[in-house]
């Protein structure tokens, strides 16, 4: 199986995991929904690991994970929750500075190459 394989399945046992403990109950339709949204979001790393061929995730990582989803407390969910909607705003933002920045090198550059032999204009 290749890397993203691999992940996906792993995706789901931990997406009931965590639905368990959240006493959460969805449909084999929304299960999909958020399993699509998960390719989304992580697409790049979905991508660069299919390349990697691995029998499975060692069943110790799984359950590794699971014990992570186990003891996270109702105040860290919420603090996850809320820093959601913050991350995407934030990257937005650094994207932002990233075009300003490279925008300044530009106009450094074409000023560097400005023309000033006969006193420029």
């Amino acid at each position: 199986m290749t890397g993203r394989e691999a992940m996906l399945q792993a995706f789901d046992r931990l997406f009931d995991r965590a639905a368990k403990k959240l006493h959460v109950e969805c449909t084999a339709e929304e299960k999909e929904t958020a399993k699509k949204q998960f390719e989304e979001r992580f697409a790049a790393l979905l991508e660069a690991v299919d390349r990697v061929k691995i029998d499975e995730v060692p069943d110790e990582v799984l359950s590794s994970m699971e014990g992570a989803i186990d003891r996270i407390s109702p105040t860290e969910v919420v603090g996850l929750l809320a820093s959601i909607p913050l991350a995407h705003q934030g990257h937005e933002m650094m994207r932002q500075v990233a075009y300003r920045a490279a925008e300044q090198r530009l106009l450094d550059h074409l000023i560097q190459q400005a023309d000033d032999r006969y006193g420029g204009n």
